[in-house]
């Protein structure tokens, strides 16, 4: 099962998505109750909803990257570390993701917006499972975990 802290630190968010944990919630019980075999451990994470300014911050300061981007996840565990945590632990911390409200698009189309939004958490939630696509296979594989997580959540 996959619980996520959903911590709001643009209150525009509040524009695009009134309670956006309850929203979180929502779709979560979703990818949980679709994907049950795959969530037999509890997993944790935090979702931050930020804006351009604090991306930009922590990409520079984690990352050195000196620029804004869309998302940042920060997984916990490497891929390896996970597989073996997943063995011996029930309760597992995955990591955090954040996302800038300024890069969304569709702004002024809020259904476009909200399936912009599910698209980037789903796409951090899947890095902090350990997926990455530095690759052209890696890049395959976690498109197809996306669709799939996307499809549960949407359906």
């Amino acid at each position: 099962m996959i619980k996520i802290n959903v911590i709001t630190s643009n209150l525009n968010w509040f524009q695009y998505i009134k309670s956006p944990n309850s929203y979180i919630d929502r779709k979560i019980k979703k990818l949980n109750s679709k994907n049950k075999k795959r969530f037999k451990n509890e997993f944790f994470c935090n979702l931050l909803l930020s804006d351009e300014k604090e991306i930009k911050f922590l990409n520079k300061k984690f990352r050195k990257k000196n620029k804004t981007t869309d998302i940042l996840s920060f997984p916990f565990h490497t891929n390896k570390e996970l597989k073996k945590e997943i063995k011996k632990e029930k309760e597992i911390y995955l990591g955090d993701i954040i996302i800038n409200l300024n890069k969304i698009e569709f702004r002024n189309h809020l259904k476009k917006f909200k399936n912009e939004f599910d698209r980037l958490w789903i796409h951090g939630l899947v890095h902090l499972f350990g997926y990455d696509h530095k690759k052209n296979s890696d890049f395959i594989e976690m498109n197809k975990i996306e669709r799939k997580y996307l499809n549960s959540i949407n359906a």
